[in-house]
Parts: C-alpha cells; sequence; structure tokens
C-alpha cells in the first residue's frame, strides 16, 4: 500500500470545482430566494388574481430549490475533493463545524421548500379556467 498524499481523480476533481463554482452564488440566489418570497407574500396581502399568486408561488418554489442546491454544494465543497470518493474522509469531514453549518442551513432551505410545497401553492390556473372545483380543508383544526 502506497503512502502519502491520495490522488484526487478528474471526475471527483471536476464535480468538486462544479460545487465550489455553485456555492459561490449562493449569496446571489439566497437573495433571489427572499425578493420571490417578498413578491408572492405581498400578492397574497394585496389578495392578487389567483393565476398572479400561482406565477409567484411557482418562481418562490424555482428560487428555493436553485438555493438549497446550493448550500449542499457548499456543503460537498467545504468538505474538499477528496470527499468525493473517500467515504471515510467523507464522513469525518461531515462532524466539523464549518460542514455543520452549512448542513444546517441547507436542511433548513430544503425544509422551507417542502413547506411552501405543500402548504403554500394556490390553486393552478388550468383548474379556474375549466371551472373544477378544487377541495380546500376548512381553516382551523383537523376534525
Amino acid at each position: 500500500m502506497k503512502r502519502g498524499k491520495a490522488t484526487i481523480s478528474a471526475a471527483a476533481e471536476a464535480d468538486y470545482l462544479a460545487d465550489v463554482a455553485l456555492a459561490a452564488r449562493f449569496s446571489e440566489l439566497l437573495g433571489r430566494a427572499q425578493a420571490a418570497e417578498q413578491a408572492y407574500r405581498q400578492a397574497q396581502a394585496e389578495r392578487a388574481p389567483g393565476s398572479e399568486q400561482y406565477r409567484l408561488a411557482r418562481s418562490l418554489d424555482v428560487a428555493l430549490t436553485d438555493v438549497t442546491r446550493a448550500a449542499y454544494a457548499a456543503q460537498r465543497a467545504e468538505i474538499g475533493p477528496r470527499g468525493y470518493e473517500d467515504r471515510i474522509y467523507h464522513r469525518k469531514a461531515k462532524a466539523t463545524p464549518a460542514v455543520h453549518a452549512w448542513t444546517t442551513e441547507a436542511e433548513r432551505l430544503l425544509t422551507l421548500r417542502e413547506t411552501h410545497r405543500l402548504t403554500g401553492f394556490p390553486a393552478r390556473p388550468e383548474a379556474a379556467a375549466l371551472e373544477v372545483a378544487v377541495a380546500r380543508a376548512p381553516a382551523g383544526g383537523h376534525a
């Protein structure tokens, strides 16, 4: 067995560089997600038409997906290129505070996106155009 510095494959290096590039855009993508949420909440407060709210909800979903991907890319970039091939190195690196911070942020964003997908979308515009009644749960508690 050869001792010394582990060599990194070209595929791992390429994946690492792609993750570094995406992670570098995290702040920009987070700003877009915040702006999309602001626009969607404003439309809800103004009781905008359903088609407009649906478009803004969809835009928010895309923005949350992009920023979540960037957070997970930042997590992988923080681990380093060796983590793509060496599972033990990957696991040890996940225990560091910097990786914990990115994991927490990525999971927070993922939860926000999933909550939005489950509760934040108005009826699709196509349903209104077809005059299809969309079932709505009563506000308040469960039966």
